[in-house]
């Protein structure tokens, strides 16, 4: 039986589909150079004599009036003018002329099918004429669906191409590195430092002001090219938060990413109005986000390349035990000073290496790692110890260091660690240390592709690249719901939603404290019952309700933290008491603040514990990545102890703990001295619901509960302060986060007409094996229908792609079915959202058991249904002519034959408000 089946060109989940429209560009056959020059140190000039001396592998047409040859070129006056004349086709304009000129160029490259352009013309954002010369130029290209590149960039390399349009001195090497930088004059500064280190490049992007394209779609169209092996990023700013989380986490999934950031201090962040605010700065949250896309941050140039070159060789860690091999003693100690800095732990040498060692070494070593073999220490030594401690399941990876002593061999050493390096799956680096004496040893090493570093920090700060990626790595694979279950049962959300919109509908953006308890009762989190007072008789009656000893806080809409003004009373243990101290508070907050409004006075039950710990969480808006959650020591003092740790939402139970346990006062939740361990499981609920409140609440801007107290019964709020706003952006749901939780709302539980139960979710990453299992088990015929190739199984590089996807921009929804006790997948559909956003193309294979039963109708349809939720307004496919099957199942879905070419059927449908 023919499968159903579907295969796109653009499609991102398909790695041998059609090119991503960049590598259309830079694989460009013929550019048109608009402003080439004479004029020597004019930007036209330089861009065309690097393109001519980097022999570009295609057909050059400068563009410009006021010359008729250029650098043995003919220069042509117009765009037509050298289209009539070459008959050639242009894909790619480089844009150096003034910024006045560049709207009607942008139009005469739409109008003649050119598909992209590169404006290295500055003059744009500084000035009100320039930006409408931008809206102007964007509004050419949106028309004949350019892409733009910059303006005001450098331009780009693409070696391979011998494509060199930049005005840049330099002329890259060759290589499997990518460079995005938005920094012209960085990227220029790179370039200059790689040249004599033989570093070479697949791609140097420069971007720009990136009013198009920007770093979400450089991260795409990198992901699957295959020249690049990393990449590396330098970044100033964040744009498009969504879409460059979006790139960067669908680039990372397929290869090593590191990046550079500047501004890591910026002195312009917002003045904080809450204890969260005043810890979480922009630096935090971006850490946070690197964090969860998997990536890699470094802090120099060279730590750039240093972090590139490791993780290219392809060696990863399990752990991040490193034993030190080193020929002299003081450098093992500043080694393994940076490696305690940097939280990596020295292998230990247990009972059997230290045998085995032992019998390999002189009896004055240093019997301890780092292993110090003596000055005397031969290629064998350093290949005999290597190769034990490699051996050695107590051991992650090695650092063999070497100095040039007067019986030292750094050639022939280096020449072990390449015999080594052939027989093990475990890392290894080097670092000689010296010039001129260890120069040819350095050589050996770089031609076998082994990290050597000149000095000894260096070589650890590589190793922790190692381990930083690993754990970043996990933490990219971790897709958590909005809503995560519980024992107390689902929030609610409707009910905390319409406290928030009476506050703000009153013109209030601080919820009081009885508005901000019952904001945390929505959501299952536990406090304390608090009651508000608007007299002292009344906090009279209500002390005696609730039970002695009691706190008394004041309540103003108008102050922010109670104790800054004394406002908050502890342990009142007498109706007397009450009394008094209810007038105490209104007189002395009237006096420190006459001009806020005081509502009275809360009363609520005393929480004693004599075993607990004061904690904090909070949540702080930033204003790129969005909501950040904030983590570590509570009470009054947080900005002094400034002991925090901060993760983007959505959390799990993973996250959660590595969260945790960056803090200080992590070291403090467990046993110590006369101290029970807390209640682990209390506070990581607590930490999932908040992340469950900012998630489904767009409209919570900053949160406190401060102090959080926890022991080993479990954790209470004691204190709680919310700031709420109405929310910006689009208003679908989500848009607010920087990562879209998994949609857990799209799962459905359905039946098909022959009484068959099956499941519709989303796929998740943890799929990966179902997904292999499902492709096996297809027919030949169906797997070559599907990837048009005499596919056996999905390459690692494939399976990464259908299973780890970005929620909201693509969709796989797959077809589960109870067979034997195990879950079997029958089915899945995708689609990928276009360039455009408003468009996507959709891909539906069945297995061959399950086809004519229905199931793909339902697929599609709940394909469409969410396609139609982001926003798409077009679904399109392309169908082969003889597969029937299809055919008919999209005439039913209501799809319409747009266009037959070559075999090949393209379908679409428009979705509108009707129902699917």
């Amino acid at each position: 039986m023919t499968t159903l089946y579907f295969v796109t060109k653009k499609n991102l989940e398909v790695s041998i589909m059609g090119h991503h429209y960049l590598h259309q560009l830079l694989a460009a056959h013929t550019i048109a150079v608009f402003g080439a020059s004479e004029e020597p140190q004019s930007i036209g000039s330089l861009v065309l004599s690097n393109l001519i001396k980097a022999q570009f592998k295609g057909k050059i047409l400068p563009i410009n009036a006021k010359c008729e040859k250029t650098q043995e070129l003919t220069c042509y006056p117009t765009l037509e003018a050298a289209l009539q004349h070459s008959g050639l086709h242009v894909e790619l304009a480089v844009i150096t002329s003034p910024a006045d000129t560049v709207p009607s160029i942008i139009e005469q490259c739409g109008a003649h099918g050119v598909k992209g352009a590169i404006i290295l013309s500055g003059g744009f954002s500084d000035t009100l004429q320039g930006k409408r010369l931008e809206q102007n130029f964007m509004e050419a290209a949106h028309h004949y669906n350019m892409h733009i590149i910059g303006p005001n960039c450098l331009g780009v390399i693409r070696p391979s191409r011998g494509l060199n349009v930049t005005y840049s001195r330099n002329q890259a090497r060759a290589g499997n590195l990518a460079l995005v930088s938005q920094s012209s004059a960085v990227c220029t500064a790179i370039l200059d430092w790689a040249e004599p280190r033989n570093l070479g490049f697949s791609n140097v992007i420069t971007l720009g002001d990136a009013t198009d394209v920007d770093f979400g779609d450089v991260l795409d169209y990198l992901a699957l090219d295959p020249l690049t092996d990393s990449i590396l990023l330098y970044i100033e700013g964040i744009h498009h938060v969504r879409g460059f989380m979006s790139g960067l986490r669908a680039a990372s999934r397929m290869k090593p990413v590191v990046v550079l950031k500047a501004g890591r201090y910026e002195d312009g962040a917002r003045a904080a109005t809450s204890h969260t605010g005043a810890l979480v700065g922009r630096d935090d949250a971006f850490d946070a986000a690197l964090d969860r896309a998997g990536v890699v941050r470094v802090n120099t140039i060279t730590q750039l390349f240093a972090a590139a070159e490791v993780l290219a060789s392809g060696m990863r860690l399990q752990q991040n035990r490193l034993a030190i091999v080193s020929n002299g003693g003081g450098p093992g100690v500043m080694a393994t000073d940076r490696a305690v800095e940097l939280g990596i732990r020295l292998a230990p040498i247990e009972n059997s290496l230290m045998t085995a060692l032992n019998k390999v070494l002189p009896k004055q070593w240093s019997h301890n790692n780092p292993i110090d073999m003596l000055g005397d220490a031969t290629p064998e030594r350093y290949e005999a110890v290597l190769k034990l401690c490699l051996a050695n399941e107590q051991v992650d990876g090695v650092l063999a260091m070497l100095t040039p002593q007067a019986m030292t061999d750094p050639v022939g050493v280096a020449e072990a660690l390449v015999r080594l390096k052939a027989n093990t799956k475990k890392p290894i680096l080097a670092c000689w240390m010296g010039s001129a004496l260890v120069k040819a040893g350095r050589e050996v090493l770089f031609n076998a592709g082994i990290p050597h570093f000149p000095a000894p920090e260096s070589a650890i700060e590589a190793f922790s690249y190692l381990t930083t990626y690993r754990a970043n790595q996990k933490m990219l694979l971790q897709m958590p719901s909005s809503i995560e279950s519980s024992e107390y049962g689902e929030p609610d959300i409707i009910g905390a939603r319409l406290i928030i919109e009476s506050v703000l509908a009153e013109g209030r953006k601080v919820l009081s404290t009885t508005e901000s308890r019952a904001i945390l009762a929505a959501f299952h989190i536990p406090r304390l019952p608090t009651i508000l007072a608007r007299s002292a008789p009344e906090a009279l009656v209500v002390a005696e309700s609730i039970g002695f000893p009691v706190a008394m806080k004041i309540s103003s809409p108008d102050i922010i933290h109670k104790s800054d003004v004394h406002g908050v009373r502890l342990n009142i243990s007498s109706a007397q008491a009450v009394r008094s101290v209810y007038q105490d508070l209104m007189d002395s907050v009237k006096k420190q603040r006459p001009e806020a409004r005081l509502e009275g006075v809360t009363i609520e039950k005393m929480h004693s514990s004599k075993t607990a710990r004061e904690l904090m969480i909070g949540v702080a808006r930033d204003p790129v990545f969005g909501p950040v959650i904030s983590f570590g020591t509570g009470g009054t003092a947080v900005e002094i102890h400034r002991d925090h740790a901060v993760a983007l939402p959505p959390l799990n139970d993973y996250i959660i703990r590595k969260t945790i346990g960056r803090t200080r006062i992590a070291r403090l939740l467990g046993e110590f001295r006369h101290m029970p361990a807390i209640k682990c499981e209390g506070l990581i609920e607590v930490l999932l619901r908040v992340s469950e409140m900012v998630s489904e609440l767009p409209e919570i801007m900053e949160m406190d509960i401060n102090p959080l107290l926890a022991d080993e019964n479990g954790v209470m709020a004691v204190d709680a302060r919310f700031v709420v706003g109405y929310p910006s952006g689009a208003g679908r749901k989500y848009s607010h986060m920087a990562i879209h939780p998994y949609p857990i709302d799209l799962v459905r539980k359905l039946q098909l007409a022959d009484g068959t139960d099956i499941v519709i979710r989303p796929i998740r990453p943890e799929d990966a094996e179902m997904e292999q299992e499902f492709v096996r088990n297809l027919s030949m015929e169906s797997r070559y229908m599907r990837f048009m190739q005499a596919l056996r199984e999905l390459t690692p590089e494939m399976l990464v792609r259908f299973t780890q996807i970005d929620y909201d921009r693509e969709m796989a929804f797959i077809a589960l079915a109870r067979q034997n006790g195990k879950d079997v997948e029958a089915g899945v559909a995708r689609y990928a959202i276009n360039p455009d956003k408003i468009s996507c193309e959709f891909a539906l294979v069945l297995a061959d058991d399950w086809q004519g039963r229905g199931l793909g109708g339902l697929l599609m349809r709940s394909l469409m249904e969410s396609a139609r939720n982001k926003g798409c307004t077009m679904i399109m496919g392309e169908v082969l002519a003889d597969n029937g099957n299809m055919i008919r199942l999209m005439t039913r879905l209501g799809f319409e034959k747009s266009r037959v070419e070559e075999g090949v059927v393209t379908v679409t449908k428009r979705l509108t408000d009707d129902a699917f």
